[in-house]
């Protein structure tokens, strides 16, 4: 009897603990489920999710805090793991610091960094560089009080008397247009609202050009303004009403011209105004024609255009300043198939081309009345190489930054006369030893037999045994290209034995034109094939195994992330989707939200039956099914207008609801910020923190 009121008791104990156990498992948010019809070309789609389109339903915001409560339960147990992580990559940055000075007129500009604060300080030093510094613009004042601000296109009149700057407060980059009297330190009373990037001085120093946006968020007018006057007097001196083309000014290094450019994805057309008399009318260059893209830059008598007309990889024109018509074009560096030419950076007496080679970026020095040209040389196998801050015309020194996967960004200056190049600063990163760490360049053969190449980095002592996690990075859209560049922030990954390796698929740019060509629109495809055959080989050559790789990318790279994770969902342990571009179709079919009419030439428009059954045929929303998936993170940004916050979140939603496993899918969207997450640089670490405790977690990786 005794005997059984023991088993009793136990039976009894047991019971209670897996009760408590149940009240105790977290249960992730479920959406409720509304069907929304639409049909075309006689394909019905239903979408159970897409009420959560509606910012102003409190419904909608009250689903997305609960996703990121459950998001927050489910690693509450990181909690310690997150604090460690963001430490040691706080540790990385060299807290208080300042840039390179740059000579700009009479005065020498810097940027400056203090520990403890979030934001940049900006400086300048009147004459030389023992002169007494003056702070001309603090942002760590101005976002005082804010949960996100960001400074943007900070433009001097050409006396250095002005300071016109832009500021967003909410990650909408809808922006604020600010002047500042230098002299007096006193902040105008000439504000602008709902500007965009970029603005332009006249030489009157008086006159300053900006753009505006229309309801989709597209820069579509230009607007000129006059320092003390009343805003609502400004001149509309262009308005775009092809919804197809964004609108943005610049001025010449020369300080001559000013340029208003037009560009839809794939056609440009430009126009130019003496900087000395901004009341004038601007005349264009080249009247657009549909297909052909263009840049210019201007020296001397000359427009130097840099241009695709017969020429997939573009070559450079010049034409007179006084007639710069498509007649009197003059080639001055012809087409290479095998060399992607990017523009023209014009000086007083040399030009320099930045161009792309084998995959590689170079910086080509032309010297324009000799006509000698040649390379700026480097030091590694894969790198990166691009112009620094430039801003004087009459110079013999070229700034420039070089940087790889285990060089930091290092800023050079050359000197043209005599070849030599002189280290200005590498920067500094605490507790980190070059030596250390390894990279190469490594071509996969892609199912077509392509070659795709990759760049890998890794601690030394790694061995390819299949036992090390990997870090895979892709994007591949847009013919952007993710050069090899350093980052402190991957060193918690590689000193815990991770592989890090970026894929330069196509729909990005690495090869040349044709590369990004050959992966976008009805061949789209090729960009998620492609990655899952770096995946592959990886896998193969034992650099990582299955239950060992990790796959990230975002906003469109989020598409390449739940398009491949749709295909092959066996092939990947975590899946890290950020801002991710997923409820393709939807988005493209609707004109109303910001890009959508722009990059029909990117993706496709879906009101013609090809385009709409290929892009179904891929959009990762549209092709969730009942079927096993990664551990996965997402993340959004409320006031993102790239990637629509509700794109990832109908895109959880229906994964919670189709999904047969019981892998992590966590929802992490920033209700204060927008496609950049969060504006100050302690606070973004937080989110990398995050991300890699996530990571950490699902492969059972500790301290």
């Amino acid at each position: 009897m005794k005997g059984k009121f023991v088993y009793l008791l136990i039976f009894c104990g047991l019971v209670s603990l897996l009760i408590l156990n149940c009240a105790r498992k977290i249960e992730p948010p479920v959406a409720k489920r509304i069907p929304r019809y639409d049909t075309l070309f006689g394909d019905v789609r239903v979408d159970y999710y897409y009420w959560l389109r509606d910012r102003e339903n409190p419904e909608v915001i009250e689903y997305l805090r609960a996703e990121n409560k459950y998001t927050e339960k489910i690693m509450a147990d990181t909690k310690r793991l997150r604090e460690r992580l963001f430490k040691e990559l706080k540790s990385h940055i060299k807290e208080t610091d300042e840039s390179v000075p740059v000579k700009y007129g009479e005065y020498y500009y810097y940027t400056r960094y203090e520990e403890g604060k979030q934001y940049p300080i900006y400086c300048r030093k009147k004459g030389s560089l023992e002169a007494n510094e003056e702070v001309y613009l603090d942002v760590n004042q101005l976002a005082k009080g804010k949960k996100y601000f960001r400074v943007s296109s900070l433009t001097l009149s050409p006396n250095h008397r002005f300071l016109a700057y832009v500021a967003d407060t909410t990650g909408r980059e809808k922006f604020t247009l600010y002047i500042k009297d230098l002299e007096t330190g006193e902040i105008l009373l000439d504000r602008i609202l709902d500007v965009y990037y970029g603005l332009a001085w006249a030489n009157d120093n008086k006159t300053i050009f900006y753009t505006t946006l229309d309801s989709t968020l597209r820069p579509y007018r230009l607007y000129r303004h006059v320092v003390g006057t009343d805003p609502s007097e400004d001149i509309l001196v262009y308005q775009e009403n092809n919804g197809k083309y964004y609108l943005s000014v610049r001025k010449s290094r020369s300080g001559r011209f000013i340029f208003l450019e037009l560009n839809s994805e794939i056609t440009s057309e430009i126009w130019y105004l003496d900087a000395d008399n901004p009341s004038e009318r601007f005349k264009v260059i080249k009247p657009r024609e549909y297909g052909v893209e263009y840049k210019v830059a201007h020296q001397g008598d000359f427009f130097y255009i840099t241009m695709n007309k017969d020429a997939v990889n573009f070559k450079v024109v010049k034409a007179p300043v006084e007639a710069p018509g498509e007649k009197n074009w003059e080639e001055f560096i012809p087409h290479d198939k095998d060399r992607m030419i990017y523009g023209i950076d014009a000086f007083k007496n040399h030009l320099v081309m930045s161009y792309r080679e084998n995959g590689l970026r170079k910086l080509k020095v032309i010297e324009v009345d000799s006509m000698k040209e040649y390379d700026i040389p480097v030091d590694e196998e894969v790198y990166t190489i691009t112009l620094g801050d430039n801003p004087e015309y009459d110079t013999d020194v070229i700034r420039y930054v070089y940087n790889s996967l285990v060089t930091p960004r290092t800023v050079y200056d050359f000197r043209i006369s005599t070849g030599e190049k002189e280290l200005k600063k590498r920067q500094e990163v605490p507790g980190y030893d070059m030596s250390e760490y390894e990279t190469k360049r490594i071509w996969v053969i892609a199912r077509d037999g392509k070659k795709i190449p990759v760049s890998l980095v890794w601690k030394k002592g790694f061995k390819a045994d299949g036992t090390h996690p990997c870090y895979l990075y892709g994007y591949g859209s847009y013919g952007s290209v993710i050069d090899p560049r350093f980052s402190s922030n991957r060193l918690p990954l590689l000193n815990r034995g991770f592989l890090y390796a970026i894929a330069h698929i196509r729909g990005g740019g690495a090869l040349g034109r044709q590369w990004y060509l050959d992966g976008k629109l009805l061949k789209k495809k090729n960009t998620f094939c492609d990655f899952i055959d770096v995946a592959e080989y990886l896998i193969r050559q034992k650099y990582t195994s299955r239950d060992r790789l990790v796959i990230s990318g975002g906003s469109a790279g989020g598409l390449l992330m739940g398009a491949v994770t749709n295909m092959r969902p066996d092939l990947f342990k975590v899946v890290i989707a950020k801002v991710p571009f997923v409820d393709v179709l939807n988005t493209m079919l609707d004109p109303s939200i910001p890009l959508t009419v722009i990059e029909y030439d990117e993706w496709g428009n879906p009101n013609e039956k090809d385009y709409y059954f290929y892009i179904k045929s891929y959009s990762p929303y549209d092709n969730v099914e009942p079927k096993e998936y990664p551990n996965m993170l997402v993340t959004a940004g409320l006031h993102d207008p790239r990637v629509q916050y509700w794109e990832p979140a109908k895109w959880v939603a229906k994964l919670r609801h189709t999904k047969r496993d019981n892998n992590l899918l966590l929802l992490k969207t920033n209700m204060s910020a927008g496609h950049f997450s969060y504006s100050g640089r302690y606070d973004y670490l937080k989110d990398i923190a995050f991300e890699y405790a996530f990571i950490f977690k699902v492969l059972g990786i500790e301290e």
